[in-house]
């Protein structure tokens, strides 16, 4: 989705005359405060990562990026608001937006009176059917989703009798729309559809109705982790426990830190693996490499060379994962969380990886470390008779510079 984002932005700027020397600004959209502040620090870590890649690498046609933040505090009116100090303070070439629906739907009109590309990730099907040719979705929409819960539910789970939960704002009403059809294409008729409403504390009615009618499996749009965590404790607390299939709400940080045990044994549609591609695998081989997992890190880099993963993007997942451990190491010690992340540029689930990456390097080690991924870049870049021998040597080398490996 990032490079996909920053693409079409390096398409439209084709177009744009300015002096060499201009930097490019990139507006962004997000939740930096307010309940859903966890999941936007994610996006907003992702972003800043990308633009310090790109600008590393000489920037979109020469130009370095400026990265313009805005808060929407986690509200609809809040984003109207970004959007609209982003458009009207002028020279922002696109905006990448929030991934909430509800959001993107208030923003709407605000976004088409400004007339610059929003690159968006919110999933409702019919945010890009509104007639405002300036929205541009960069993740699948839940027509998608929707079809894989059916076809899970129905052929894997073998189950027929389907409770649906789901928001009522605009991501949890596509969402349920778009699954009420998908089953129908199977012959199936929900039992249940059941709406709340966004920041709700009791869904024991919603619970009891699910029991009273004689569901064997749930389906959920959910639009915020705090409703789900909540709803997951309740549903376990009444007794419920059929098999439940959601949308990526369920494997969020927050939900699963909220809900603990309550989500065992849940499914999930998401937008990531660590398979999903070659860029993935690519830091399965680093992050199995800063652990020291020499068999593991050498197994995911055959199968990603068997897969036909660059081995220019091996070298490159690599040295971000050094130098994203250097500058945890280096950090001052005391740091809160939340400042620790600025120091590093990571969100929080990275920032643990990191914690626990960290035992064992020390500066000589990391030092050793990223000097042998200089050569192995050297050389598959240099077109080495043999790259597959320059990573295996790479990954054996990383793993040897930890001095307790």
């Amino acid at each position: 989705m990032r490079r996909l984002s920053f693409s079409l932005v390096a398409a439209a700027l084709l177009c744009i005359p300015a002096l060499a020397a201009d930097p490019i600004k990139i507006g962004l959209v997000n939740e930096t405060t307010g309940p859903n502040a966890e999941a936007g620090s994610y996006t907003v870590n992702g972003t800043k990562l990308a633009v310090e890649e790109i600008n590393a690498k000489g920037g979109i046609l020469g130009r370095q990026i400026e990265l313009r933040i805005e808060d929407n505090q986690s509200t609809n009116p809040g984003t109207v608001l970004a959007y609209s100090k982003l458009t009207g303070e002028g020279g922002i070439t696109a905006i990448v937006g929030p991934i909430r629906s509800t959001q993107i739907q208030a923003a709407s009109p605000t976004i088409q009176k400004g007339g610059i590309p929003a690159l968006v990730g919110g999933t409702d099907p019919s945010l890009t059917k509104v007639n405002n040719p300036w929205i541009f979705r960069v993740r699948p929409n839940d027509s998608y989703s929707s079809r894989v819960i059916a076809d899970f539910g129905v052929n894997s789970l073998q189950l027929k009798k389907w409770a649906i939960v789901h928001s009522t704002d605009a991501f949890g009403s596509g969402g349920m729309k778009a699954l009420t059809t998908a089953l129908q294409s199977y012959g199936v008729t929900p039992v249940l559809i059941q709406g709340y409403t966004n920041n709700s504390q009791d869904y024991t009615p919603i619970v009891l109705a699910i029991k009273k009618s004689g569901a064997d499996i749930l389906a959920t749009y959910m639009t915020n982790s705090q409703d789900l965590g909540i709803f997951a404790k309740q549903l376990r607390q009444l007794g419920v426990g059929i098999p439940w299939v959601g949308s990526p709400s369920i494997v969020t940080d927050t939900a699963m830190k909220l809900a603990g045990p309550a989500l065992f044994g849940t499914y999930a549609v998401a937008d990531f693996t660590p398979g999903s591609g070659a860029e993935a695998k690519s830091f399965a081989v680093a992050d199995h490499a800063l652990y020291g997992q020499t068999a593991r890190a050498l197994e995911e880099l055959r199968w990603a060379l068997d897969r036909g993963t660059a081995p220019v993007l091996v070298t490159s997942a690599m040295a971000g994962g050094l130098r994203s451990l250097a500058k945890f190491i280096s950090a001052p010690r005391g740091m809160r969380n939340n400042d620790l992340m600025r120091e590093v540029g990571v969100p929080a689930w990275k920032l643990d990886t990191l914690r626990r990456q960290s035992h064992g390097w020390d500066a000589d080690g990391l030092g050793r470390a990223i000097r042998s991924v200089a050569r192995a870049d050297a050389d598959v870049k240099g077109q080495a008779s043999d790259p597959a021998y320059a990573l295996e040597k790479m990954v054996l080398d990383v793993v040897r510079a930890r001095p307790r490996s």
